[in-house]
């Protein structure tokens, strides 16, 4: 059951609905603005309610605060060197954002927008047209995301076609605690990842080609460990992303529906179990977490990310983009799917 309500109204009198989900003793509620994931509730093991998503009570927060917390990220989540993209020869300057790259979509991205929205049975569909030159992507872009959450499983479909060749690289960036939103760190909370290698970055934090592989380094989570184990590591990839912020390749073929990921609070024993067709996910702990949230501050790492995506500036690195490319062209159909499954 999906029911609906006013959540407030943006800065310039824009008015942002929330669409919450009820599925038993579980509940999840979703934004038209940004398509945000504003809260997943689920019991712990004895029962009782706990919200594992950080986020904001009001519009203002997420206008203000930043820190995409919740948000649908695009055109292109993660980051594209020095903000070129080159298509058909064509060089498209993006918006550089972030220590001189383009991050998640440029100066206003997709998290930004109020979504059209539409309950469709047990789904929620938002869905937004992004015209040719907006963020100075080429091409008219419609994208529809749908979100659904039974049986403690949240799924988000993302589908998009354009009319001129372009970039996409959809995502979303929840924060999660699995020990509750207003824990304040997620160092105990336990993560397994299904990976041998991610992709080692430049010190600004993009990957310009080659790939490392995990094992004997503090980015092995083939072995469920706690987050905080390795996390301070005398390591250059860790210290240059100020912990981790990587990019984990996926053993998965692009297109191929696995479980790739399990975290798990041993406070809550609530369990998150995470499915996608996406060949790689971003890994982020949270380390530059600096905001007043819905219930506590939230300082850094008190939230982690896991963003499927394919592999950042792939538009620029044929070897990441041989993985799963991040260009569309008209006729061709963007579809992917990430899955995030709560039990105790």
């Amino acid at each position: 059951m999906i029911t609906s309500k006013v959540f407030g109204k943006t800065a310039d009198g824009r008015e942002v609905l929330a669409f919450t989900f009820e599925d038993g003793a579980r509940r999840a509620t979703i934004l038209n603005y940004g398509g945000i994931v504003q809260s997943i509730v689920v019991p712990d093991k004895d029962g009782n309610p706990v919200d594992v998503i950080l986020g904001y009570n009001d519009v203002a927060g997420y206008e203000t605060n930043g820190g995409y917390l919740g948000a649908l990220i695009g055109r292109f989540g993660n980051r594209i060197g020095e903000g070129k993209l080159v298509i058909d020869g064509k060089l498209y300057e993006l918006y550089c954002n972030d220590r001189g790259n383009h991050l998640h979509g440029g100066k206003v991205g997709f998290n930004k927008k109020i979504w059209a929205h539409e309950i469709d049975g047990d789904a929620l569909k938002l869905s937004y047209t992004s015209p040719d030159g907006e963020e100075n992507y080429p091409g008219n872009l419609a994208v529809t995301v749908t979100y659904t959450f039974k049986d403690g499983e949240l799924k988000i479909a993302y589908h998009a076609t354009t009319d001129k060749k372009t970039a996409i690289n959809l995502t979303n960036h929840s924060y999660f605690n699995l020990s509750g939103e207003a824990d304040g760190s997620i160092l105990d909370n336990e993560l397994w990842i299904d990976c041998d290698e991610i992709t080692p970055t430049n010190p600004t934090m993009i990957p310009v080609g080659g790939f490392r592989a995990v094992k004997g380094t503090p980015f092995d989570f083939n072995v469920m460990k706690p987050i905080g184990r390795d996390i301070e590591a005398d390591d250059v990839d860790l210290k240059q992303g100020n912990g981790y912020d990587h990019c984990h390749v996926l053993k998965n073929k692009c297109g191929e529906y696995v479980k790739y990921a399990v975290a798990k609070s041993p406070k809550t024993g609530i369990q998150m179990t995470c499915y996608t067709d996406m060949p790689a996910v971003q890994f982020y702990a949270g380390n530059g977490l600096h905001q007043q949230g819905k219930s506590i501050y939230y300082g850094k790492r008190a939230g982690f990310c896991l963003e499927t995506q394919c592999i950042p500036n792939n538009v620029n690195v044929p070897e990441y983009a041989a993985k799963g490319s991040s260009f569309l062209a008209p006729g061709e159909v963007y579809s992917f799917t990430a899955a995030y499954k709560f039990e105790a």
